[in-house]
């Protein structure tokens, strides 16, 4: 009878170190298997031992019962065995494995991200849209992996280019060499990488859906989100992670506050500005009239359901499973939203005299888009200041664009536009790499980001309004675009409307 041995065993001090070139320089790797009963080393020579055994166990029954024995044929079987030994998976094999797994787990995260974006945005909007809304969601990671993979994926990480723009070709698929622990040194496979970025370029375009709700129309919102994930996003992707210009400039941002929450926070403040606001929301003397959302449990279900996918966004960020750094950034991460929500409830309590619920919820929003830039630079104290200023910056944000008579009803703008240019800039005055250098790397940074994603949403939304109209008209706004879009109700046991397809299928 035999007894199994279990192998493990830790990599040298930098073994599996992780720098892929496409994305942030601060990750590294080195999983270490379970407690073992034997060290790798003993482990291996135990098996060299047994191997000869195990053969012999295997022919020298053959023998016994009177049957010629072949040497040869013992000598390859033997041989056989210690290929198999020779084969046996590395600990490099090991770390590979692991980290792809993390990596596959954290892309499952940020796709759950795409239903608290979901919930989020329909329980802060009336009832009367509530279809639409989700439809749009729905659609959004759909048609942003579709074109990702026709398109954006290889506009954003080429392999080569002139730092400004580049094109790897059209599609995606790979070799082995894609499959193997050489391909980002360890950290994950092509297909991974493809998968995990892909979730990522979509978030940009749902933090536009919100800005824009309640009063666009379906068909040229669909087509401004295909252009902006295939374009817009991938280009100024390219310009830090996937190698060009702002990389070589030293620019830092981890996982996005500028790549992805800014970016898609400019192309929302365009998008509400050429819709202008919603009916009713400001009176002709300039007053504010506040329109609350419908279902505030619904809000907060989302916002834990972002918090929970944030885990992934910024953990996944690291690209390997390297235990030290994917610790701290989520530390950091969970830091950094407490604090945003504490900030802001503490402000929008003081100037209103009582608690608000989804200033609250929105802090937290805030504190987590505030450290994506930097939570792997920040200790814990730094990571709650971050936090601390993004929720006290939302709420004045909020207040701020409202007298500008800009109509966000979710507060998408304020919250990943403005907390989003606030993280990146604190990279400079915070962290490791704080200093009056890198300050200005990461304003030109968003300076370049920002004029670039402002004049291509721009052209994109001025156009489709003037070709296909992007809103909706007065009566379709009044009575809801479930009904003049959809012609569907979210809660039609609840709700006093007219179903043209199912009043038509009663009669």
């Amino acid at each position: 009878m035999l007894f199994p041995i279990r192998l493990t065993g830790a990599s040298a001090p930098g073994a599996g170190s992780v720098t892929p070139d496409n994305r942030a320089d601060h990750s590294s790797a080195g999983v270490a298997g379970p407690a073992a009963r034997l060290p790798l080393g003993q482990g291996r020579r135990a098996l060299r031992w047994l191997c000869p055994l195990v053969v012999l166990a295997c022919v020298l029954p053959v023998g016994a019962q009177g049957q010629s024995l072949d040497v040869r044929d013992a000598g390859e079987a033997a041989q056989a065995v210690a290929d198999v030994v020779a084969a046996e998976p590395t600990v490099m094999d090991a770390i590979f494995t692991a980290n792809n797994i993390w990596m596959m787990l954290c892309t499952t995260l940020v796709f759950v991200m795409h239903l608290g974006f979901a919930t989020v945005e329909s329980g802060l909007t009336r009832a009367k849209n509530t279809i639409n809304i989700l439809f749009k969601n729905t659609m959004i990671p759909c048609i942003g992996l579709l074109t990702y993979a026709v398109i954006g994926f290889n506009l954003m990480y080429p392999g080569e280019g002139n730092g400004w723009i580049a094109f790897g070709g059209f599609g995606i698929g790979t070799d082995a060499a894609g499959l193997a622990p050489g391909y980002a040194d360890g950290g994950y496979t092509y297909w991974t990488d493809f998968l995990f970025q892909g979730m990522f370029a979509a978030t940009a375009a749902t933090i536009v859906s919100g800005a824009v709700a309640e009063r666009i129309r379906l068909g040229p919102f669909l087509i401004f989100s295909t252009l902006f994930v295939a374009i817009a996003y991938p280009i100024t992707g390219y310009w830090h992670w996937g190698g060009g210009w702002l990389k070589g400039l030293g620019f830092i941002d981890f996982a996005g506050s500028t790549l992805v929450h800014s970016v898609g926070g400019w192309g929302a403040l365009v998008g509400a500005m050429v819709l202008g606001p919603r009916l009713g929301k400001f009176s002709a003397d300039g007053a504010v009239n506040p329109i609350p959302g419908h279902n505030l449990p619904l809000t907060t279900i989302g916002v834990f359901l972002l918090w929970l996918g944030w885990f992934g966004f910024n953990g996944g960020s690291v690209l390997s499973a390297d235990p030290g750094l994917v610790s701290l950034v989520l530390v950091t991460t969970c830091l950094a939203g407490a604090a945003g929500s504490v900030g802001a409830t503490t402000v929008s309590w003081f100037l209103a005299g009582k608690p608000d619920l989804t200033m609250a919820l929105n802090g937290v929003l805030a504190g987590l888009v505030g450290i994506t830039a930097g939570a792997d630079i920040m200790g814990p104290t730094e990571a709650i200041i971050v936090g601390s200023v993004a929720g006290i910056l939302v709420v004045f944000a909020v207040i701020g664009f409202d007298r500008l008579r800009i109509d966000d009803p979710v507060g998408a703008i304020s919250v990943h536009l403005v907390c989003g240019i606030w993280g990146t800039l604190a990279c400079g005055l915070l962290g490791s790499a704080l200093g009056v250098r890198q300050f200005f790397v990461q304003l030109v940074g968003v300076v370049a980001i920002g004029a670039f994603t402002v004049a291509f949403a721009a052209l994109v939304f001025i156009v489709i309004d003037r070709t296909k109209g992007l809103r909706v008209s007065e009566r379709e706004e009044l009575e809801g675009l479930d009904l003049s879009e959809h012609d569907m109700a979210a809660y039609p046991d609840f709700q006093q409307t007219y179903i043209k397809s199912y009043h038509s299928r009663e009669i």
